[in-house]
């Protein structure tokens, strides 16, 4: 089975002021970070705040970059790769984050056929029906060209979906997608999130705190101060 393989040491730097002015301080933030995930696998990351499992995330989508070390993803080394080589990257990666980050002044149809044009396989004429599609398949096809300040918030969560998944990206990472949703509206979410995948064999890297959409993942790994400290064994308890 083909895998996706990351592995990376990160350092990060951020800036603190001091008597003397400003000053660069380095803080390692990940540490000895060695992960496979198999193509088509809904893997779970989960562990306390703060013990870097979006900083992980970020890394992998070429959204964030390395200061030192190795960091891979679909077989290609992100670290130091140039603009270009990231945007070709990146079109092969979907992202759903936390706050559904729609554009307010499109309509849902038009917040996903965004994402459509950006990428070449794609023939212009065809964009505006794989848009209403995919649509159609999160449950929304009476509300393709509702504005998002008409929808609810599960509702934007699943245009998020619609538009990670439109292109049939190799891989989806998710950031926290039901931590402003209510249990119902969260449950459905990652179903729906669920089955697109499976059906387009796209592998997931989620990021939550929610110990009720757990047992969606193929594999659950906790995540400790920048480390890997468990994967693969039900780690439910130690969730925070």
């Amino acid at each position: 089975m083909r895998k996706n393989h990351v592995t990376t040491t990160c350092y990060l730097y951020r800036k603190s002021q001091s008597l003397f002015g400003e000053k660069n301080l380095r803080k390692q933030v990940l540490f000895d970070i060695n992960l496979t995930i198999n193509k088509g696998e809904i893997v779970i990351l989960t562990g306390p705040s703060g013990s870097g499992k979006t900083t992980l995330l970020t890394l992998m989508g070429g959204l964030r970059s390395a200061q030192e070390g190795s960091l891979k993803i679909l077989e290609q080394e992100i670290r130091g790769a140039s603009k270009q080589q990231l945007t070709k990257i990146r079109q092969n990666i979907g992202y759903i984050f936390q706050a559904h980050n729609l554009m307010s002044f499109l309509t849902a149809k038009q917040n996903v056929q965004m994402s459509l044009e950006l990428h070449d396989k794609f023939l212009e004429q065809d964009i505006g029906a794989k848009a209403t599609a995919i649509l159609e398949q999160v449950g929304l096809g009476n509300r393709v060209d509702y504005y998002p300040e008409k929808l609810s918030g599960g509702q934007k969560q699943r245009v998020a979906i619609a538009r990670a998944l439109a292109s049939h990206p190799k891989i989806v990472l998710a950031d926290e997608p039901t931590a402003a949703l209510d249990k119902k509206s969260g449950r459905d979410v990652v179903e729906i999130m669920y089955k697109l995948a499976k059906e387009q064999g796209c592998t997931i890297l989620l990021v939550t705190h929610d110990n009720r959409i757990l047992d969606i993942g193929d594999r659950i790994i906790y995540m400790e101060d920048g480390r890997l400290v468990s994967d693969g064994v039900d780690v439910t308890m130690k969730v925070s």
